[in-house]
């Protein structure tokens, strides 16, 4: 089964000159809200705005979350809350591409059965293989998760 996913991408210059182009962009999907981007601070881009590398962490986490959660309802764990404090490491080399080497995820879970917290830790690596954006990158992607009951 196939799924597809469209974009759009719009861009313009601010200015006539090749030596510096502003890389603030926006991209857009039927019936939500415009996304504003551009390049990470580090790579002359606009700060207050998403980059792609937010944007592909962002993707992993939420990616990891949704999995979780479904092989949680499976095992019947109920969640009270999940966060994540994240951490992606992107190396560069003096040819100035770079990719990323790693992203590690620090959930933390809370659930209500006491019982079940090494259940619950332990489903992250499952959560993980099932993950499709995990499964779609050449980079790994580590857990350190937290669980706590209430």
């Amino acid at each position: 089964m196939k799924h597809f996913f469209k974009a759009a991408l719009n861009w313009r210059t601010e200015t006539s000159s090749t030596k510096r182009y502003l890389k603030s962009h926006t991209i857009s999907f039927d019936g939500k809200q415009e996304l504003a981007i551009s390049a990470a601070k580090a790579f002359k881009g606009d700060p207050s705005l998403h980059n792609p590398e937010d944007l592909l962490l962002s993707s992993l986490m939420s990616c990891h979350m949704m999995s979780y959660l479904y092989v949680c309802s499976q095992h019947q764990i109920e969640i009270l809350a999940y966060t994540d404090q994240a951490i992606a490491t992107l190396e560069t080399n003096e040819k100035g591409s770079g990719k990323f080497v790693e992203v590690h995820l620090y959930p933390t879970v809370t659930i209500n059965n006491p019982n079940q917290i090494n259940l619950a830790n332990s489903l992250h690596k499952e959560a993980n293989e099932l993950c499709f954006i995990a499964n779609s990158c050449n980079f790994k992607a580590l857990h350190t998760a937290t669980c706590i009951a209430i």
